[in-house]
């Protein structure tokens, strides 16, 4: 187990009477069926969604801190990590750290409190192939239903409002090769999709007080 929790970057960070606070680290790209190269840094989903389970149903757990700085990757993987981390009951939070890319923003999303270190950022852009893309109206219709999900999912678990959300990601004058906007950490509170600038220690008081507020719930109960 020990050997698998270092593959998938889970790290214990330390023991309470409340039981431990486990560290999540979601970098790189996100893999699904497609699997991508050695030289490229990425997180495996098939690995992460057992864990997370596992995580909600742990009676030695805490609480969960998930550490995010990605670089895009396959939607659909992204998504079903994010839906999981969004149906968790215990105690969870994450930190956006250099970069939240593409399919980052619903996983930041996803916690029940997120943070973002003053120094991140956020790209937000439409989804997209690389490469080349035979232009038929299916192909086209595809893409639209996959944005309008994660469209649905971000504005739901966020304050951002949709037409803000649309905004941002369809912006013309932000980057130089493509449609989107890049926000900075302050940018990203302002506009409702984090709930707060912060730090790891931050981030770990928000769960202390969330575990302790939990013990003390289920003595009175």
């Amino acid at each position: 187990m020990d050997q698998e929790n270092e593959i998938i970057g889970m790290k214990e960070l330390g023991t309470s009477k409340s039981g431990e606070i486990h560290c999540l680290t979601i970098i790189g790209q996100i893999e699904g069926h497609q699997t991508l190269g050695d030289e490229t840094k990425t997180t495996k989903y098939e690995h992460l969604l057992p864990l997370l389970a596992a995580i909600e149903e742990s009676d030695e757990i805490g609480g969960l801190l998930i550490l995010l700085n990605t670089m895009g990757g396959d939607v659909e993987a992204g998504l079903a990590i994010a839906e999981l981390i969004a149906g968790m009951k215990k105690p969870n939070c994450s930190l956006v750290l250099g970069g939240g890319h593409s399919i980052g923003v619903p996983l930041a999303v996803a916690a029940k409190r997120s943070f973002i270190a003053p120094s991140a950022a956020m790209t937000i852009h439409p989804v997209r192939l690389n490469g080349v893309v035979i232009g038929v109206p299916q192909t086209y219709h595809y893409f639209s239903r996959i944005q309008e999900r994660i469209v649905r999912f971000v504005t739901a678990h966020s304050h951002c409002t949709r037409e803000e959300y649309l905004r941002l990601m369809t912006s013309t004058d932000e980057l130089a090769n493509d449609i989107g906007s890049v926000i900075n950490g302050e940018e990203a509170v302002e506009k409702g999709l984090i709930d707060s600038l912060g730090t790891l220690s931050d981030a770990l008081d928000y769960l202390h007080g969330e575990i302790r507020d939990r013990e003390a719930h289920r003595r009175f109960t």
